[in-house]
């Protein structure tokens, strides 16, 4: 199947609040490209929300499959509609809330935690016990603290943090005029295991 990553986020059937509870497209994009993923990987979307990182996920690890969980049980609902809409058969949607109902789940190859819902650094640490060899995790935190909290997890593991901080903004017209709207900044967090040296010690 031929597709453009990137979805736009009016695709996506979403509650409405303030913009949706939705991980934007720009930051989707970039948290998808740090996660590396291939055909045939098995990838844990952990507080989906809409599903749109799983949904893109699963395009992309095709004929590998996507476990997400998400604990409001209206967007579990909205999260099966729109993996419906977009066809999808490689995609497992559960309501709960993390980590409690993950056990069940394989070992993932990547894992992406979108909200955590006061669990990050319980959810990292299973994570880095769960991820395959050459693994990798990406999270996105919105608060300072919760990336605190990822960032100690990772390194009480030996595990290496790369952050890179997003803050997007998005043109909106005005009469015929061009103004900018902001988006929330996002800190995106990229866990990966610190590999020794190459060849040992002399």
């Amino acid at each position: 199947m031929n597709f453009t990553l990137g979805v736009p986020d009016d695709r996506f059937e979403q509650r409405t609040p303030k913009r949706g509870l939705i991980t934007k497209m720009e930051i989707r994009v970039v948290s998808l490209a740090k996660m590396s993923l291939r055909p045939g990987d098995t990838v844990w979307d952990i507080g989906t929300a809409t599903g749109s990182v799983a949904i893109e996920a699963a395009r992309l690890v095709a004929p590998g499959r996507v476990y997400a969980i998400e604990k409001n049980e209206e967007d579990v609902g909205i999260a099966r509609r729109n993996v419906e809409r977009f066809g999808l058969d490689n995609v497992a949607m559960m309501h709960g809330r993390a980590p409690a109902g993950l056990e069940g789940w394989p070992d993932p190859d990547a894992v992406f935690i979108g909200g955590s819902a006061g669990s990050m650094a319980a959810l990292v640490r299973l994570a880095v016990e769960r991820l395959r060899p050459s693994g990798r995790l990406v999270a996105n935190a919105a608060t300072l603290e919760n990336l605190q909290q990822c960032l100690t997890a990772l390194r009480e593991r030996g595990w290496r943090a790369d952050i890179v901080l997003m803050q997007v903004a998005r043109s909106k017209p005005i009469l015929d005029l061009t103004r900018f709207e902001a988006l929330d900044p996002v800190y995106i967090v990229t866990g990966t295991a610190e590999m020794p040296p190459a060849g040992g010690e002399e």
